[in-house]
């Protein structure tokens, strides 16, 4: 018995440190309708930014392995459920992952609308 009081106190630890752990995401996703978090090195990251710049939006881009937080942010992207961490695309400060969930939109004819709906783009 005694073991799951200190499970349930070590559970309740955790889930006050979620916000703490998440505040620095958090914070930088709010600067813009569409937030990257990049690396220098990573091709698909790139290539994620070409395709959301040639439908006219401006997204601000961390490039992780440059910025003086980034390990930290990284572990924050993991925490969200990024993997890989990077590319880690927010629109309208939601989450909307990787590559793979960009591309998808993209073929889908989602991502335009996606771009609208959070005043990213203009027709």
């Amino acid at each position: 018995m005694l073991g799951y009081w200190f499970c349930d106190i070590y559970i309740y630890i955790l889930l006050l440190q979620v916000p703490k752990l998440m505040a620095t995401v958090t914070a930088l996703v709010n600067e813009r309708s569409v937030v990257i978090f990049s690396k220098t090195s990573c091709c698909m990251c790139h290539t994620i930014q070409t395709l959301i710049r040639s439908f006219g939006a401006n997204p601000i881009v961390y490039e992780l392995d440059e910025h003086p937080r980034g390990q930290q942010i990284e572990k924050e992207l993991k925490g969200l459920g990024c993997k890989p961490s990077v590319p880690a695309v927010f629109i309208g400060q939601q989450l909307i992952g990787g590559a793979n969930e960009i591309m998808t939109l993209h073929l889908k004819g989602q991502l335009v609308p996606l771009l609208l709906s959070s005043n990213a783009i203009w027709v």
